[in-house]
């Protein structure tokens, strides 16, 4: 097993036996010497993730500075509570909102990201792409929190890199002007559902990953833990009209459909 997928299974299980915990300890099931127990140790449990997510972001396996250095500073929080330097609590999170502001100025001190490597992509028909070379400059679109819906009539589709912590994306293309020509987009974030519509008459490839959800393209559906789909329509070679997809969420759901 790769250290990156251990990681990311560690990372899952964590919540799972949180969410377990919660319950039993508000069910009386759980004593409350264990409960202590709890409430001393979870804080280095957000710590040790938010430092995780940070190297991982080094490494280039994601973009997650903003969500990693919270988890960092509210871990670190939370820590120093428990050790009585500072009142701190979990539900005083709210008052971490100025580091949004330190993430948008360091934001501009910071590199542009390396290219990704070419990916192979198979199609329904078994067809591969021995290698693949995005050629559209995008427009990016980096938030924090918040949902965002691309279904206004007539919207101009372009080039275009989205990324986000915690929110949901509705793309509908049918209500779109697509233009003549091969249009890249790339969805990216922590958690949150992504719903895209595709006209019938559009062709399109995709490669949609996601570490804990559902992923279904068409009639394609992958579910569980680390579910990865590579899709291209029969036509899309010859199409001059056509969008290139790439989506990727840590938890979620990612749906495909076309009409």
């Amino acid at each position: 097993m790769k250290k990156h997928n251990l990681f990311t299974y560690i990372i899952a299980l964590g919540f799972i036996a949180l969410g377990a915990f919660l319950i039993l300890t508000n069910l009386d099931i759980i004593s409350l010497e264990i409960s202590n127990a709890f409430h001393f140790s979870y804080p280095f449990f957000i710590f040790g993730m938010g430092v995780f997510i940070i190297l991982d972001t080094i490494r280039g396996n994601q973009d997650g500075l903003g969500f990693g250095s919270f988890l960092i500073v509210f871990g670190g929080l939370l820590i120093a509570d428990r050790f009585d330097y500072v009142e701190f609590n979990f539900l005083e999170f709210w008052r971490l909102w100025p580091l949004l502001f330190i993430y948008i100025g360091i934001s501009f001190f910071s590199p542009s990201k390396k290219k990704k490597k070419p990916k192979v992509y198979v199609s329904k028909d078994n067809d591969v792409d021995d290698e693949y070379i995005k050629k559209k400059h995008k427009k990016k679109r980096n938030v924090a929190i918040g949902d965002h819906r691309f279904d206004q009539p007539n919207w101009n589709v372009e080039s275009m890199d989205l990324w986000n912590v915690i929110g949901d994306y509705h793309v509908d293309f049918t209500k779109a002007f697509i233009p003549d020509q091969e249009t890249s987009i790339s969805i990216s974030g922590v958690i949150g559902d992504v719903k895209v519509i595709i006209p019938e008459h559009v062709d399109f490839q995709i490669h949609a990953t996601i570490k804990t959800g559902d992923i279904r393209v068409l009639d394609e559906k992958s579910e569980g833990l680390n579910r990865d789909i590579h899709f291209k329509t029969p036509g899309y070679e010859e199409a001059t009209k056509k969008l290139d997809l790439d989506v990727h969420f840590k938890i979620g759901d990612i749906k495909v459909d076309r009409v």
